[in-house]
């Protein structure tokens, strides 16, 4: 015979844990880190803890980071539309004159690249060249 129990319901109000790890988390890891630091300074064992807990919950060594995502967030919505015909277009049309610009500059230093190799290939091979008018002379 199998006794079946209700399962315990949560409770609406959170405790002051939760509440404490859901600011910390809202904070990002630095908040972590300063209140495991803070631990550490006024009662060591709170800071042990701390430093324990994080390793354990993996906050320690999470790569995602609250501020990073928010700023992918935000340039995807810089390169989508405003809702403003005028202004999206002269967003295309100045970005469109930017990279042509960009192309423009990137040919120039390519140019300028070739023209500087040119010059120290051309001043390589007249030394080459007086070099072995040199030899010559001595050699007869």
């Amino acid at each position: 015979m199998t006794m079946m129990t209700e399962p315990v319901p949560a409770t609406s109000h959170p405790g002051w844990f939760s509440r404490a790890e859901a600011w910390l988390d809202s904070k990002g890891k630095g908040a972590w880190i300063a209140a495991m630091v803070l631990g550490f300074v006024f009662f060591w064992p709170v800071g042990l803890a701390l430093l324990f807990y994080m390793i354990w919950s993996k906050r320690m060594f999470s790569k995602s980071c609250s501020r990073r995502n928010s700023w992918k967030q935000h340039r995807m919505t810089m390169s989508s539309s405003t809702g403003n015909r005028a202004f999206d277009a002269y967003k295309a049309e100045t970005l469109r004159r930017l990279e042509e610009e960009q192309n423009n500059f990137e040919s120039f230093l390519e140019r300028l690249r070739e023209a500087k190799d040119k010059a120290e290939f051309d001043q390589f091979m007249d030394e080459r060249a007086k070099q072995a008018g040199r030899d010559e002379d001595e050699a007869a």
